[in-house]
């Protein structure tokens, strides 16, 4: 699977809003992947195998995808690893800045109307467009 298909991404959206739900109602835990991530940094106590366990299936799922189907990797980097660093600088900064990340507030604030995810989200969304416009258009990139 290396071409998007809407019927991909509308399975791979139900699979993520399905998951969400579950954890939601079984944990009554948001899967929000940065609050989840920052807790394992600073972890408290007896809540630290929970995040292990679903970090781990993120790793997990990832490296078996490609193995299961036979296809290749399906990350194919088009920048250096330079600019990849210092994007992952700004999204780690941003998240911090937003109090979470596109899963916790786009999915799962969303899924709950959160009016503050909705503006975190927006927000997400246009700087994503902006980078985007400035990269390809602008940079030439």
């Amino acid at each position: 699977m290396t071409e998007f298909t809407p019927v991909s991404g509308l399975i791979g959206g139900l699979m993520i809003g399905l998951s969400s739900v579950l954890m939601l109602l079984g944990m009554g835990r948001i899967a929000g992947i940065s609050g989840i991530y920052s807790g394992l940094l600073t972890p408290a106590k007896g809540d630290l195998g929970w995040r292990i366990m679903f970090m781990g299936g993120l790793i997990l799922g990832g490296v078996t995808w490609p193995l299961l189907t036979g296809s290749p990797f399906p990350v194919d980097l088009q920048v250096s690893w330079p600019i990849m660093l210092f994007a992952g600088f700004l999204v780690g900064f941003g998240t911090r800045l937003g109090s979470g990340c596109t899963s916790g507030h786009g999915v799962c604030g969303i899924g709950r109307l959160a009016p503050r995810s909705m503006i975190a989200t927006l927000t997400f969304m246009t700087a994503a467009g902006m980078t985007t416009f400035v990269m390809r258009h602008l940079l030439g990139g």
